[in-house]
């Protein structure tokens, strides 16, 4: 049975960070946080981490939600990102296979497209061999016939001339990084979100700690520590600024954004990576259950971090490459039932486009002893994590190596990726003799891996108080799962980081928002004032994943 990660124990979590002194305090709950977590504490190093949101609140739920190889990264030459992703993409596969799958990705070719036909394969081979593909996985090229009987959707002319056809992996990132959370508290970690860390603290010039906020209650925690990692994403150079350290190279945030639409609008049967018409940029367009999404922009952003917006512009962008490769549909505005907007924090390179940046990372080590990592992709997660905690091992003379490619996460616990589906055939049989039907039974096998057995088990014993909030038993089931074991504090974090439904299932959230909300309530103690909070920021998230913002360049 998994061990408790409650959101009704936060403060209780924060207590115990400030009696005693850490060996490594992380600052920042995205996926690089979480596996500096999981390193550090399964090297027996005392380890806490602090969320100013929601874990995986930022860049970590707003990817493409591709744990991929990197087939553009060859373009630009940079062959050691293409080889660490792609063994770093076969572990994560073997150790979360429940939020990691193989995904056949078409690569058309087109007249005067970014890719031809000798070009694409050789460089799909070369693909093949620095990412260690294994052989049933290999690329092959198909012709004109071939590429449209995979996907019949696209432009059916004389600018199609073939197509290339590889695997990559599809994830679900918010739950990638929840998993490696859990699995770092369950070995022994304390992990909080909603805990900002507002100064650094110091002695004799280096830095000790850190004094946090609980942005819930108000209340102030010093929380010490041998070596404070800043692994906040867009937000690094905010704390490199109080600390003094700012220096040299900087980040430079770029801006992406997917949009989602119903296969009833847009039956996409095949992940697509394609050319957009005007820039020659490269767009992912990949069919999830009932929707499909596309994506991803690529543009700089000055904006707030927190809360980057889809604006008319990225949706025209979007729609119009959608409606270039695939003309038969011509989607519209009206079309698009949801959408996310993230942010890449990569590092400056003067003169390079967006889309030109490295997806490289780099650790930046300051007078203070502050170590913070920035750049690099969801992929590289659990490498850039071994790199960081490598140095400090080095200098505690701790001489544990790494062990997290044989750490099976959070969730995983499936008996192997081979035997994923004979797990998920038992996990469903067994849900649909508690009255669940086989769709509802199969997302929620697949959302939780091995922990689907505690969501039963919860069924099972307190199932009957669903009704009290108007909720079926495996939605309120999930509920409590949550909050109790993936401290769920707010219905945003439920309906959009645990369950992706914000962003794929539109009509599930306004139909039981309502009495999630409820539940909450009633399980902390919420105040009419909270509720009020609450139901304004949940509304905001639905509004703005539908709607643009208008900006001036759309007026």
């Amino acid at each position: 049975m998994a061990k408790p990660f409650s959101g009704l124990q936060r403060e209780m979590y924060l207590k115990k960070m400030t009696q005693r002194e850490l060996d490594v305090l992380v600052i920042g709950g995205g996926i690089t946080g979480a596996g500096i977590a999981l390193d550090a504490v399964s090297r027996g190093m005392k380890t806490g981490l602090v969320e100013m949101q929601d874990f995986a609140a930022g860049t970590s739920s707003r990817s493409t939600k591709l744990v991929h190889g990197g087939l553009r990264y060859l373009k630009q030459l940079e062959f050691n990102i293409v080889k660490e992703s792609g063994q770093e993409r076969a572990i994560v596969f073997e150790n979360a296979p429940h939020v990691t799958q193989p995904e056949w990705m078409l690569l058309p070719l087109l007249k005067g497209g970014t890719y031809g036909k000798l070009a694409t394969s050789v460089g799909l081979k070369m693909y093949d061999t620095l990412a260690g593909v294994r052989k049933h996985e290999r690329r092959k090229m198909l012709n004109r016939k071939e590429t449209l009987e995979k996907e019949p959707l696209l432009r059916d002319d004389e600018k199609l001339k073939g197509g290339g056809y590889y695997v990559e992996y599809k994830t679900d990132d918010a739950r990638l990084t929840l998993e490696v959370i859990k699995e770092a508290v369950y070995r022994g970690a304390q992990a909080v979100n909603y805990t900002k860390a507002e100064n650094l603290l110091y002695e004799n010039g280096k830095v000790v700690g850190a004094r946090v906020t609980d942005r819930r209650t108000g209340e102030t925690y010093d929380i010490r520590a041998k070596h404070v990692v800043n692994a906040a994403g867009p937000w690094v150079d905010e704390l490199r600024e109080k600390d003094g350290s700012k220096q040299g190279k900087y980040l430079h945030l770029t801006k992406g954004v997917h949009i989602v639409l119903d296969q009833s609008k847009f039956p996409l049967r095949q992940a697509v990576y394609f050319d957009t018409e005007d820039d020659g940029r490269m767009v992912f367009a990949i069919p999830r259950r009932n929707k499909a999404y596309i994506g991803t922009t690529d543009t700089y952003y000055e904006g707030e971090i927190a809360n980057p917006r889809m604006t008319e512009a990225d949706m025209d962008y979007l729609i119009k490459a959608a409606n270039y490769m695939f003309p038969s549909k011509q989607i519209t505005r009206e079309d698009v039932e949801s959408s996310w907007s993230g942010l890449r924090p990569l590092i400056h390179e003067e003169g390079k486009s967006a889309s030109e940046i490295s997806r490289k990372d780099e650790t930046f080590i300051s007078e203070s002893g502050l170590i913070s990592i920035a750049g690099g992709k969801l992929t590289g997660y659990r490498k850039m994590a071994e790199r960081i905690i490598d140095r400090i091992a080095k200098q505690e003379g701790i001489k544990k190596k790494c062990i997290t490619d044989k750490i099976v996460l959070s969730g995983g616990d499936v008996g192997g990726s081979d035997k994923l589906q004979a797990f998920v055939s038992g996990a469903v049989e067994k849900g649909v003799s508690l009255g669940l039907s086989v769709e509802e039974a199969e997302v929620l096998s697949e959302l939780y891996g091995s922990n689907i057995l505690r969501v039963y088990e919860i069924m099972e014993t307190q199932g009957e108080e669903a009704k009290n909030y108007g909720l079926p038993e495996g939605i309120y089931a999930s509920l409590v799962y949550g909050v109790e074991e993936e401290m769920v504090y707010s219905p945003i974090d439920f309906l959009n980081r645990r369950t992706s439904a914000l962003f794929f299932n539109m009509p599930y959230v306004q139909k039981y928002k309502n009495g999630v909300l409820r539940y909450m309530a009633h399980r902390f103690n919420w105040t009419d004032e909270e509720l009020d909070k609450h139901i304004e920021m949940l509304e905001e998230e639905i509004y703005y994943a539908k709607n643009p913002v208008k900006t001036e360049e759309n007026n």
